[in-house]
């Protein structure tokens, strides 16, 4: 498959997509009802809004990996790591350009700078997570392809997922909302069990999915050994 293949396009772009998405609605915390009470979380699961677009990441990142590779699927990643000091840079850059008087902004110079000046202690968690939790997807996912002979594209899709997103999810919590936003452990640990309980039910929902991209890309027909890098 040539370097300009639309699916090889698209899934880059829609794991930088997800990825930055991820860091600036970090902030909000969502509340999803359960029918049900479960462990310490009760009857709702509470977690950062970046859950929902960061979960995209890994698909993305699963998707690229089976079809381009190990490597070629950690190049990806890591850059990815550095847009996210572009997404800083660009953030705290804009909040501090001089702009008009307050009365005169379309929204109030204090509140843009709240909500985006929140996503920065949310890039710093997620440095952290990010770096060691998608480069271990990318490990886990080419080793239990290697155990399976490259068979059984969902075992490694969901369990190099919900392995890595148990990692990102202790490290995001722990840096990203008890250490450097004093979050009390108690509320820590229901967002970190919320937040895994939704990424490990995305994980299990998308692999239908994964496996429509793959068969997609190599029904092109100039896909070639790619699909069998390392």
């Amino acid at each position: 498959m040539s370097d300009g293949s639309p699916i090889r396009v698209g899934l880059v772009a829609l794991f930088v997509t997800a990825l930055v998405v991820s860091q600036v609605t970090a902030s909000k915390l969502l509340a999803f009802g359960l029918p049900f009470s479960l462990p310490v979380v009760g009857e709702a699961l509470v977690l950062p809004g970046a859950a929902l677009a960061y979960a995209l990441t890994f698909f993305a990142s699963d998707c690229y990996a089976e079809l381009y590779g190990r490597r070629a699927a950690t190049v990806v990643v890591n850059v990815g790591f550095l847009m996210n000091f572009v997404l800083l840079a660009l953030v705290w850059s804009t909040i501090l350009a001089p702009g008009l008087p307050p009365e005169a902004q379309p929204v109030d110079p204090a509140a843009f700078r709240n909500v985006l000046a929140a996503s920065t202690a949310v890039v710093v968690a997620s440095l952290s997570a990010y770096v060691v939790s998608q480069n271990l997807d990318v490990i886990l996912f080419h080793r239990l392809r290697d155990l399976t002979d490259g068979d059984a594209l969902w075992l490694r899709n969901v369990g190099s997922t919900a392995t890595s997103q148990l990692v990102d999810t202790a490290i995001f919590i722990g840096v990203g909302f008890v250490l450097l936003q004093g979050t009390p452990l108690a509320v820590a640990l229901s967002l970190a069990v919320g937040q895994y309980v939704l990424k490990l039910g995305i994980a299990l929902l998308d692999t239908p999915f994964v496996y429509a991209v793959v068969g997609l890309a190599r029904g092109e027909g100039r896909f070639g050994s790619a699909s069998r890098a390392d």
